[in-house]
């Protein structure tokens, strides 16, 4: 499970859509959960898809770094460092060059060799 979640967030670091999607299973369920709140969820590879490609916009560069890795009964809980820097000015407030960064959580599972739940985790 390590090597294609390492494959999956390479993809994502390159700002690589059909990478990522390279390592989904066709019924991948994507879930956003802050502070206990789901805030996005997509169900199979093209709601994903449009999701990872509505975003490319966003960030001149992005990175997720692993800071720690365990699996437990299927499931891989891996500790999450984020840094992204800004491409636009955002309606939040969020200026391009702005860079941020954060610690999250994500769970992955999988199903007949590809990622079939992906759930990004912050307090």
């Amino acid at each position: 499970m390590r090597a294609l979640i390492d494959r999956y967030l390479d993809a994502y670091n390159r700002l690589d859509v059909e990478g990522m999607l390279a390592t989904l299973h066709p019924q991948v369920t994507f879930e956003n959960v802050t502070a206990g709140v789901t805030t996005v969820r997509t169900q199979g590879i093209e709601e994903f898809r449009r999701l990872a490609q509505s975003t490319l916009p966003l960030f001149a560069r992005r990175r997720q770094t692993v800071t720690r890795y365990a699996e437990r009964d299927g499931v891989a809980h891996v500790g999450i460092a984020f840094e992204g820097v800004f491409a636009q000015d955002l309606p939040n407030g969020a200026r391009a060059g702005q860079v941020l960064a954060l610690n999250g959580r994500s769970e992955f599972r999988v199903h007949e060799g590809l990622l079939v739940h992906i759930a990004d985790l912050s307090d």
